[in-house]
């Protein structure tokens, strides 16, 4: 494999920090070449000495002999005080940074001075911390906000999650879980995936290992939607349950239902059943790297699969059962069906009356009566008497 290079680099926001002493720390979620997903923090001072190092670097794309070459974005100084509002106000600049960074001409986004500043530190995945002194409080960026920084969020107060199993960790990326932990979750995932965060540990958690301290969930769950929405399969799944589906990379199916743990209820003709979302994506949507990303990538665990779960929420959590999802799905496709019969047969009466109508003999002009000979004699010309007497 060749040299790790970074592929996209996104501003989630930052953090308020209180040990050793108040500071604001950035977060980016950096992705890699090799399809993993790093989440690092940077303080803006070291963001700015690593800028000023990368222009000594490459003078003619920093615009120091020519500012006409300039290609390297500009960076402001950090102020003599950094404060909340300077930190929140440079979140845009920031982000608009990176996105010009990762897209520079890869002797620069691809050098080792880039890589080795955005590599995951021990200080990133372990904070030094002090359980006395109050823990951090982040500040997400909006992902509908990127570039406007009047739409910054004030401090989120991150949801908290209790685990209601034991979860063993499957790779570098997720989290270990004990049955009874409290985490922060920080971004969910409609794959059924989400980044939480426990004291001073950060990874991806499948959703089903958790249930909210406020109350049930399913508020946040939408309600089935037997129209359906049009997706393709991306990659290939055998089912492991008897409620799930088995389905080919290609394949053509309609969700009809969207739930949080990445496991939806989707129909294929008229058959329903569970299939990870992780391995769909929506007709006419184009993203060439998906396939490539999955091959990596498993399927969370199903709510109905967490083992010895100790949920407060369990009796409360809705449940819609396999045949309730195929009869409603029955009784739409018949409506649909006797819809489409109705209009058919509707334009079919139409064209017939037409057809018809269009076949159906012409009435044929009456004779008139042969006009009498004295009427003849009375009113016609001279040549016309002649010819009757």
């Amino acid at each position: 494999m060749g040299d790790a290079f970074i592929r996209h680099i996104e501003l989630l926001g930052y953090e308020k920090r209180f040990f050793p002493s108040q500071h604001y720390v950035y977060m980016f979620l950096v992705k890699w070449n090799d399809l993993s997903e790093k989440l690092v923090y940077r303080r803006f001072t070291e963001i700015y000495e690593f800028h000023k190092a990368l222009k000594e670097m490459f003078p003619i794309e920093s615009g120091d002999i020519n500012t006409e070459n300039r290609i390297i974005p500009h960076l402001p100084a950090p102020k003599w005080f950094d404060g909340q509002r300077s930190t929140q106000n440079r979140q845009g600049t920031l982000a608009e940074y990176c996105y010009t960074l990762v897209n520079l001409p890869h002797k620069i986004s691809r050098c080792l001075h880039v890589v080795n500043f955005f590599k995951v530190r021990p200080d990133d995945t372990n904070p030094v911390t002090d359980s006395q002194i109050r823990k951090p409080e982040v500040f997400l960026l909006p992902k509908d906000a990127k570039k406007n920084s009047t739409d910054i969020t004030g401090p989120i107060v991150l949801q908290t999650y209790r685990a209601i199993a034991d979860y063993e960790k499957s790779s570098r990326s997720e989290m270990a879980l004990n049955t009874g932990d409290m985490v922060d979750v920080v971004e969910k995932s409609e794959t059924g995936w989400w980044f939480c965060q426990l004291k001073n540990k950060r990874g991806w958690v499948p959703a089903a290992y958790l249930e909210p301290m406020d109350g049930p969930d399913e508020s946040e769950e939408q309600e089935p939607n037997y129209a359906g929405e049009q997706y393709i399969v991306q990659k290939s799944y055998t089912a492991v349950e008897e409620d799930e589906l088995t389905l080919k990379e290609g394949d053509t199916i309609e969700v009809i239902h969207k739930l949080l743990d990445g496991w939806w209820v989707i129909r294929k003709d008229e058959t329903t059943g569970y299939y990870p979302s992780m391995y769909l994506q929506k007709a006419g949507e184009e993203n060439t790297s998906v396939k490539s990303q999955l091959r990596n990538r498993s399927a969370p665990p199903r709510r109905s699969t967490v083992r010895n779960a100790k949920s407060i929420h369990k009796q409360g959590r809705k449940q819609i059962s396999q045949e309730t999802y195929r009869r409603n799905s029955k009784r739409y496709l018949q409506s649909r069906r006797n819809m489409k019969e109705k209009i058919h047969n509707k334009a079919n009466a139409i064209i017939e009356k037409n057809e018809q109508e269009e076949n159906k003999p012409k009435a044929q002009p009456a004779v008139p009566p042969r006009p009498s000979k004295d009427l003849i004699l009375n009113r016609c010309t001279e040549s016309t008497r002649r010819k009757i007497l």
